[in-house]
């Protein structure tokens, strides 16, 4: 499994981020969190916030913050979703395919997309600066 971003267990990251290559979480990522290849979220490791995945999405951590509402964490998965034994989701899980493993702890809702369906507040955005810069009106 070819990943290129790692964050390390005992590390905290957290704001506007995005990964190419993909992301494996050992420790803890907050924030708007866009991912282009597979995010896998390690035993011990937790992920929360906003987060796009286009890849495949494994879960053997934490999915949103312990104590924290769905809303709280939105995960919007464009491939499948893998929901380990170890893995538990307080966070709103939706994805393509999801499969689940005996022993998962799926707290939070999910759904499965169907094609061309996603979440309006998850899809990108261009830029107000790029619209101004090209001589275009938003």
């Amino acid at each position: 499994m070819h990943v290129v971003n790692r964050v390390a267990a005992g590390s905290q990251l957290a704001g506007d981020l995005r990964f190419e290559g993909g992301l494996l979480v050992q420790g803890e990522v907050s924030g708007n969190i866009r991912v282009n290849g597979r995010l896998i979220i390690w035993k011990g490791g937790l992920v929360h916030g906003t987060i796009r995945v286009h890849g495949d999405f494994y879960l053997f951590g934490q999915l949103g913050a312990q104590d924290a509402t769905a809303q709280g964490t939105l995960l919007e998965c464009i491939g499948m979703a893998y929901v380990a034994q170890t893995g538990v989701s307080t966070g709103t899980l939706m994805a393509k395919r999801l499969q689940l493993y005996e022993g998962a702890d799926l707290q939070g809702p999910f759904k499965t997309l169907k094609p061309g369906e996603g979440l309006p507040v998850l899809h990108d955005v261009q830029p107000q600066q790029a619209l101004k810069s090209s001589g275009r009106r938003p």
